[in-house]
């Protein structure tokens, strides 16, 4: 069997974010459970040859590089379109949320959220105009959809009026090098990044949905409440609509106690995850949420927040909070201060609760989505 595959999130160097990472998790594991059948992976620009899995996999590089509306446009009904009427192969699987419409062949799209659809005021212009028109037609389009969690299939469902039957669920997982840390490894962390004291962390990129402005408040109402020398370390590159972020931390009584990092290493992450007191992710909406599995897997206590998918991914396993909610948010994080039993209980529910997730068991399922619609 020959499967298409839009490969446009494997990005070169070291800049594989959540949509880029579950592409690489899952295929790398299809192309390798797989080897009598040919992947055929669809590029936007010069590849990285790490990403070139095995024998099975022939690359495409095909213009022009679709990192703008037009450009998608131009990419997926023309590029993408013509390649997939030319080489006729049984499936176009697409894990980043898009496909084409000009093409016969079966399409699998994976769908990672519809975070555009409920907060529409964090895109504007072209692009929002491009997401509220294909969107909903790319996922009419596709003979089988997969969703990464069952919060993003109930949103395809309600919005888009798609049956249930016809999405699976593909969970995103914790990479196996995400894990606990001895003490003095921690210590050694917390050395480096934090002056030695205890600190809260966030995991993502910097942008309105991630909620940091009321993170931002609710860290400097504990600081407030309790006098603890406790710090807050922001992880993440910026990204957009960053300003009310910078704006709350330069009004901030604390500020001297918060420190962005930018983006850091894999490695550096794992440390940074095993060494905190506690991580407090807390956005307003999120198709799946993986720094909660991160953070549980390296044995770090979870806050995060009490609507879409995060309690699904939690598990139980985590304190969850209002993210409209400053005053909510910061009792939490007294309760995580002062509290040691229980960061206790969300580490030990927390290291439980990430063995429901494996990129094994999704790559399986887009494997079962695939073979269900494709042509003989």
């Amino acid at each position: 069997m020959h499967i298409a595959v839009n490969v446009r999130f494997l990005l070169p160097g070291d800049q594989l974010e959540g949509i880029g990472r579950f592409t690489y998790e899952t295929l790398k594991r299809l192309v390798a459970a797989h080897p009598a059948h040919t992947f055929h992976f669809l590029f936007d620009r010069a590849y990285d040859a790490r990403y070139l899995f095995g024998p099975n996999v022939v690359p495409h590089v095909l213009a022009p590089p679709a990192r703008h509306p037009l450009l998608w446009l131009a990419w997926f009904e023309g590029a993408v379109a013509l390649w997939l009427r030319t080489h006729k192969p049984a499936v176009f699987l697409s894990p980043d949320g898009y496909t084409t419409l000009a093409t016969r062949v079966p399409r699998v799209t994976v769908f990672h959220d519809l975070a555009f659809e409920h907060f529409r005021e964090h895109t504007g212009g072209l692009v929002q105009r491009y997401y509220r028109f294909f969107t909903p037609r790319f996922a009419q389009a596709s003979q089988r959809l997969v969703a990464v969690s069952e919060a993003t299939r109930q949103d395809l469902v309600q919005t888009y009026g798609i049956p249930a039957a016809r999405i699976s669920i593909a969970y995103n997982a914790a990479d196996a090098h995400f894990r606990p840390l001895p003490a003095a490894q921690q210590q050694t962390t917390r050395e480096r990044y934090a002056a030695g004291k205890p600190y809260f962390l966030f995991v993502g990129a910097l942008q309105p949905r991630k909620n940091l402005p009321n993170l931002l408040r609710a860290f400097d109402e504990f600081k407030q409440r309790t006098g603890a020398a406790t710090k807050l370390l922001i992880v993440g590159r910026t990204a957009w609509q960053a300003g009310p972020m910078f704006d709350v931390y330069q009004q901030l009584q604390f500020r001297h106690d918060v420190h962005l990092t930018g983006r850091v290493t894999d490695e550096e992450l794992v440390q940074l995850y095993a060494a905190a007191l506690a991580t407090a992710y807390v956005p307003f909406f999120e198709g799946f949420g993986i720094p909660i599995i991160e953070a549980q897997a390296c044995a770090s206590p979870v806050l995060t927040s009490d609507r879409s998918s995060m309690p699904e991914v939690a598990g139980g396993a985590a304190l969850l909070s209002n993210p409209n909610s400053p005053a909510a948010i910061a009792e939490a994080l007294v309760r995580l201060q002062q509290e040691p039993e229980l960061r206790r209980q969300l580490i030990e529910k927390g290291l439980t609760n990430v063995r429901r997730f494996s990129w094994e068991q999704s790559a399986e399922v887009l494997w079962q989505a695939m073979q269900s619609v494709a042509k003989p």
